[in-house]
């Protein structure tokens, strides 16, 4: 026996999509620099310190002394000798006009004038102390400055942008079918 039969073929829609992907170029140039840094202005007053040291004494008390120093003490002792020369002669010359007034002027000129001199003579250091005299006054310094800005004159390169959209395109590849067969059918 046989049987009716219905056959269907069915056969789906098939969508077919092909795509362009898209493109993007992306150049970014340099930035044009312009920087320029003005030097500062500075000022810088500057008094040196100073330093004297005066070891005139101490070379002195050495009898270590500048020639024109020499000079003048001998000069100043041989005047004083002068004048205590005179002094004494003419002291002498009054006591030998009042001779007459007795006493014994002339063997005391002569006793004076034999005895030796006696000097004086005690430790002494050499060169004595605080001799050398030490004057220091130290020297100032002054700085003025004045920073001067940055002058900025850079300027910004925009970007250069290309951009290729993309595509997609979408068509239908297979159209969707259905068949249908009868078999065995009798009528």
């Amino acid at each position: 026996m046989q049987l009716p039969q219905i056959r269907m073929q069915s056969s789906f829609a098939q969508i077919e999509i092909s795509r362009t992907p898209p493109q993007q170029f992306i150049e970014q140039p340099p930035a044009q620099l312009d920087l320029q840094q003005p030097q500062a202005e500075m000022i810088i007053q500057r008094t040196p310190g100073q330093l004297t040291i005066d070891q005139t004494m101490a070379w002195e008390s050495m009898d270590m002394k500048h020639i024109f120093r020499r000079i003048e003490e001998n000069a100043q002792k041989g005047y004083q000798d002068l004048l205590n020369g005179i002094a004494r002669i003419s002291s002498e010359g009054d006591e030998l006009m009042r001779i007459e007034n007795g006493g014994s002027a002339i063997a005391d000129q002569a006793d004076r004038n034999s005895k030796l001199l006696n000097y004086d003579y005690n430790i002494g250091f050499v060169p004595p102390p605080f001799s050398v005299k030490i004057n220091f006054q130290p020297g100032q310094l002054f700085i003025q400055a004045e920073p001067k800005k940055v002058i900025n004159l850079t300027r910004p390169q925009k970007p250069i942008i290309d951009y290729k959209e993309g595509e997609v395109v979408t068509r239908l590849k297979q159209h969707a079918q259905l068949n249908i067969d009868f078999i065995n059918l009798t009528v």
